[in-house]
């Protein structure tokens, strides 16, 4: 995986961790990777992948059970609440770079139209 330089990158393992399980990659109840093998298929240093799991531990994402490892949540709405964040943040980025390329919201409004019909 390349790595933004700009940003931590535990904070990206988690933004990778979050869209894994709100996309359903990760399915609510089941187990998460090992922190090892994670590190390993990402590969980075285990203590940066640990953060990123607390981090995701925190959100409500995921929690450990002790002696069998960590899970993905299986509370919806949970998931729901992150994913609306997640796709908050993504309609941000693309209104701000439809704006610096200076289109309008009916311009835009038509190019997702246009892109969202099969």
């Amino acid at each position: 995986m390349d790595f933004d330089a700009g940003v931590p990158i535990w904070s990206q393992l988690l933004d990778r961790f979050q869209r894994r399980i709100v996309s359903g990659d990760w399915t609510p109840g089941s187990q998460v990777p090992t922190v090892r093998d994670l590190a390993a298929d990402f590969g980075v240093n285990p203590n940066t992948v640990q953060k990123a799991l607390a981090e995701l531990e925190r959100t409500g994402l995921a929690e450990t059970r002790r002696g069998l490892g960590r899970f993905v949540t299986a509370d919806l709405s949970a998931i729901g609440r992150v994913g609306r964040e997640l796709a908050s943040e993504t309609t941000n980025i693309f209104v701000s770079t439809m704006k610096s390329l200076g289109l309008g919201k009916t311009e835009t409004v038509e190019l997702v139209e246009k892109i969202w019909e099969p």
